[in-house]
């Protein structure tokens, strides 16, 4: 299974602890393709449909729903945890997503 920066992956995130992001839903891919290419991990951010607006959240459209990728939460998962593998961000997207990840971990 190939798999790219900034694609759209359905993940399933269990077992969680505390105030972890849980279920199965859809994830961005964050980890360069590199590191995607050769590890056996990747680096991903969880989506949600149900979010206010928040500095650390990107709103984008999937699936014809309006979603939010929630970078307050990225983690670093097993890719057996890919259970189905979608479309890619937009380049706005991207660059929206960018942005954010600079302004939250960034100094």
């Amino acid at each position: 299974m190939e798999i790219n920066q900034y694609q759209i992956v359905l993940v399933n995130l269990d077992p969680t602890i505390g105030s972890e992001i849980q279920k199965t839903r859809p994830c961005v891919i964050l980890s360069p393709n590199e590191m995607n290419d050769n590890l056996k991990t990747i680096t991903i951010a969880p989506m949600t449909s149900t979010s206010r607006k928040y500095p650390t959240r990107v709103k984008i459209k999937h699936n014809n729903r309006e979603g939010w990728i929630v970078i307050d939460q990225i983690r670093t998962i097993d890719k057996t945890r890919i259970v189905k593998t979608f479309n890619s961000l937009t380049s706005k997207e991207i660059k929206e997503c960018k942005q954010v990840i600079r302004e939250t971990f960034v100094d």
